[in-house]
């Protein structure tokens, strides 16, 4: 699967998708679609369809957004010094779409890595697991677990 931004891509957006991941926006805590999603499957760019993160990888951390532990895959999310807002944080993107998608910190379960990606939900698109194999995700199944 070949994963990259497009015009048509960027024209499907809504207009709060486009903020956040074309403006470097934030969604207000605890509106996003995804934020007490606990359906098995997987989170892939809005813009360019590469998988981000697993259901498996997912936890409640209290922030108002979707929190996982790690992407499925380190490559397809990039970080970077964002000094915006009077702080310090790393932003993350994704590397095909270059979609904002939110920061990561130091302060998730330790059990599992220590890190919080604390990702807007209007960054992403949910697939669930019955639906994985049928829209060319097959391979990232075994990452999925039933977490219901």
């Amino acid at each position: 699967m070949k994963y990259q931004k497009t015009e048509e891509a960027i024209q499907r957006l809504t207009s709060e998708q486009f903020r956040v991941t074309q403006k470097n926006g934030t969604e207000r805590p605890y509106t996003g679609e995804y934020t007490d999603n606990k359906e098995p499957g997987i989170y892939v760019d809005i813009v360019s369809g590469e998988p981000l993160f697993a259901s498996s990888d997912k936890f409640d951390s209290g922030c108002g957004w979707p929190s996982f532990t790690k992407p499925i895959i380190h490559d397809h999310v990039t970080e970077h010094r964002d000094m915006t807002h009077g702080m310090i944080r790393t932003e993350v993107r994704s590397l095909h779409g270059d979609s904002h998608l939110g920061h990561v910190f130091p302060d998730g379960p330790q059990d599992r890595g220590g890190l919080r990606y604390c990702i807007n939900s209007a960054s992403l698109r949910f697939i669930h697991r019955d639906e994985m194999e049928a829209e060319g995700y097959g391979d990232y199944i075994d990452q999925v677990e039933d977490i219901g």
